[in-house]
């Protein structure tokens, strides 16, 4: 028999192990707030949705095999990573790519329809997780951003590398592994360019490079709402010096306060984007100026709270815990 949570419930939307995930679940299990936890990848084969619409928001009932949830008793979504649906393979194909199109349309379509709080709406993460996107907004809000290029010309290329004047790196347009055919998954890492290296393999993506940028250690700033939580991170290898990344194992790391004009530079950052959540990346330049690299809309942070003990998850719940808008 399936258990109906009622009293304002909280769906976490993500993949089967996700350690963040389960902080949340816990610190919101803590304040007696019902939560419903699933993968999107489950659905339509082990989770089921029945819901109408007349002249107010979607109401009806979802549900797997262990509990269900009427959605117009939800209280907010905390969104992270999850699996696309996925209709069962019998189906052949075209019909299974096509019924799977239908099932994302249903199920998330019907929660972007709820009038809830969400960390984060995949559709404004996706938006604001570009980094070509990030750049300018955060400059327009006053944070020091890299001098940067965009380019798939290596003549181009080479001579930003050499205008600038110093070091240079290439790093990813966007996160991801890379998957080969035999399953390993490797990251790809932030490198430094000789820019007499660049060749014609330039052209065949699209490549950013940066201009260096001098550093006496690195801050991971994850931000709940207006709530920020700063770590600084200390390479101890060369590796992690260009990429902190690349070596875990080598950093080490400190609590630390954020400057006020960085502060309002965020905040007005993440206001510009609609996101309740965002993990950014700085660089700490050796006279305390504080560049602003990237952020991650949906970033991990479990390790930062493992790590400094800086209470992420209990925000996170404090924020998912609010009575609907």
């Amino acid at each position: 028999m399936t258990q109906h949570l009622s009293g304002g419930p909280v769906l976490v939307v993500t993949k089967e192990l996700d350690p963040a995930a389960d902080l949340v679940v816990d610190e919101l299990t803590t304040r007696g707030v019902p939560v419903m936890r699933f993968d999107m990848g489950d659905f339509p084969q082990t989770m089921s949705l029945s819901v109408e619409h007349e002249a107010a928001p979607w109401a009806g009932v979802l549900a797997d095999e262990h509990r269900w949830v009427r959605l117009e008793e939800v209280r907010a979504v905390y969104y992270r990573r999850p699996c696309l649906p996925a209709v069962s393979e019998e189906l052949p194909e075209p019909h299974r790519s096509w019924a799977n199109d239908q099932a994302l349309a249903g199920l998330l379509g019907t929660l972007y329809a709820l009038p809830v709080t969400w960390v984060n709406r995949p559709d404004v993460d996706g938006i604001a997780s570009h980094k070509p996107g990030q750049l300018p907004i955060a400059a327009a809000y006053g944070l020091r951003t890299p001098r940067s290029l965009i380019t798939t010309d290596p003549e181009v290329a080479r001579r930003f590398c050499h205008g600038v004047g110093g070091p240079v790196i290439c790093k990813p347009l966007m996160g991801g592994p890379l998957e080969y055919a035999d399953g390993r998954r490797t990251g790809v890492p932030t490198i430094l360019i000789d820019p007499d290296t660049i060749d014609d393999s330039v052209s065949l993506t699209a490549h950013l490079f940066q201009e260096w940028v001098p550093k006496s250690h690195e801050v991971r700033l994850t931000v709940v709402s207006t709530d920020m939580f700063a770590a600084e991170i200390h390479a101890g290898s060369d590796a992690a010096r260009v990429d902190w990344r690349s070596d875990y194992d080598a950093l080490t790391y400190d609590v630390c306060k954020v400057p006020d004009d960085v502060r309002a530079g965020v905040l007005g950052w993440l206001e510009h984007f609609g996101l309740g959540f965002g993990a950014f990346d700085f660089a700490v330049t050796p006279s305390g100026d504080w560049v602003m690299f990237e952020c991650n809309p949906s970033g991990e942070w479990s390790w930062i709270q493992s790590k400094t003990g800086l209470p992420i998850a209990a925000h996170l719940a404090d924020l998912l815990a609010k009575e609907r808008p």
